[in-house]
């Protein structure tokens, strides 16, 4: 088995700590519960905890046996996400409309089964870092890498390289994927509220359509990457909400849209602003509609450092069954991108089993596959004493 011996021994373990995490998720800066069980294990293990950083998040430090060596942070998120959870097994959430539908509640597992190993061998020289970051999946500089970085983890714990992995479905389970340079896309966010006064459906010459005005910007918002920007350079704009009224036979005097922006060049992500700006507001325009478009940047593109990725696939090398040097980029983004520009480091990919039965990221049917969690924990482990 390429997973570490005494990290294979404590399985059943961590799968018991994973299904109690899953049983009470907690969402964005509420991980209450879930920072104090994870404080309450890394003392256990006899490791040094500092609460409190970035509101709910924690830190844990160990210092090896082996002497002098370098300062290395291992991460993992904590938050659950708004969704009302769909599966009937026995550790389904107990908290209406949250779920762990993203697996942070394997990746604090994970990293607890390091932790757990690291403290009782210290087979490694220098100091570990253990990050136990809260509010993920809010993003931006108001998200939990955002917020622990500006209220000093690095400066308290001053890591020269830093280290995390998320689990994918579709990947079977003992398998890796990282690279060095490019891996995941910028995410921005916008809202557009568009306005005019409301009216009877029978007679809509008497206002503006709204309804009409908000359909004619969710079709025309596509020509940004299709017309707007180089097709060399990927982006992607979803528009993935819209509301607006009350009754079926009233045009309504206010619709909101909400959406998302990927990409993965400066350049395109910096052209998508002011290219919506100019759709919308030629569309209003037109209609005669008023509108307001907030525009939030949010996640910047995540890039591996070259050295650290070398380092994460020799790691990768000694636990998994395989390891993918080349995976494709994706739309997907991750808030570790904020510690990746203040730090040298590197995140990859554990492999979570087929996308059976919607076992999917941000589905009410997911759920992190336990089999995965030694692979995780030992990869963990392989970099710190790789070092």
């Amino acid at each position: 088995m390429p997973v570490i011996n005494r990290i294979a021994a404590f399985h059943d373990d961590m799968t018991a700590w994973r299904h109690h995490l899953h049983e009470n998720p907690e969402m964005s800066y509420q991980e209450h519960e879930t920072a104090a069980f994870v404080a309450e294990k890394l003392r256990s293990f006899g490791i040094e905890v500092t609460e409190g950083i970035g509101g709910t998040g924690l830190v844990g430090v160990l210092q090896g046996n082996g002497g002098d060596g370098p300062t290395i942070g291992l991460r993992a998120d904590m938050d659950a996400l708004a969704i009302e959870e769909k599966n009937d097994f026995d550790h389904v959430s107990k908290r209406a409309g949250v779920m762990h539908a993203c697996g942070h509640d394997g990746h604090t597992t994970m990293l607890l089964g390091a932790a757990r190993y690291l403290a009782e061998t210290r087979n490694f020289a220098g100091r570990v870092v253990f990050i136990f970051q809260p509010a993920e999946e809010m993003g931006g500089d108001d998200g939990g890498a955002a917020r622990m970085i500006q209220e000093g983890l690095f400066k308290q714990f001053p890591c020269e390289e830093i280290y995390g992995i998320h689990n994918w479905p579709g990947m079977d389970v003992g398998d890796f994927a990282t690279k060095a340079g490019l891996m995941m896309a910028s995410g921005d966010g916008f809202e557009i509220t568009v306005k005019s006064n409301g009216m009877h459906a029978a007679q809509p010459h008497k206002g503006v359509d709204l309804v009409l005005t908000a359909a004619h910007i969710i079709v025309g918002l596509q020509q940004v990457a299709s017309r707007n920007t180089n097709p060399l350079q990927a982006i992607v704009v979803s528009a993935t909400q819209i509301h607006g009224g009350d009754a079926y036979n009233v045009l309504p005097n206010e619709v909101v849209i909400r959406g998302t922006v990927r990409a993965f060049s400066n350049e395109a992500r910096a052209g998508a602003e002011p290219n919506l700006r100019r759709v919308v507001d030629g569309i209003c325009h037109a209609t005669g509609a008023d509108y307001v478009l907030d525009y939030t940047r949010q996640y910047p593109t995540l890039v591996n450092e070259e050295t650290s990725a070398q380092t994460a696939l020799a790691a990768g090398a000694k636990v998994f069954q395989n390891v993918n040097p080349n995976p494709p980029q994706t739309m997907v983004v991750e808030d570790f991108a904020f510690m990746l520009e203040d730090r040298s480091g590197c995140y990859g990919w554990i492999g979570n089993g087929p996308e059976d039965d919607g076992c999917i990221l941000h589905s009410a049917w997911y759920d992190f596959n336990d089999a995965a969690l030694p692979f995780g924990a030992s990869y963990f482990a392989a970099i710190i004493e790789g070092k």
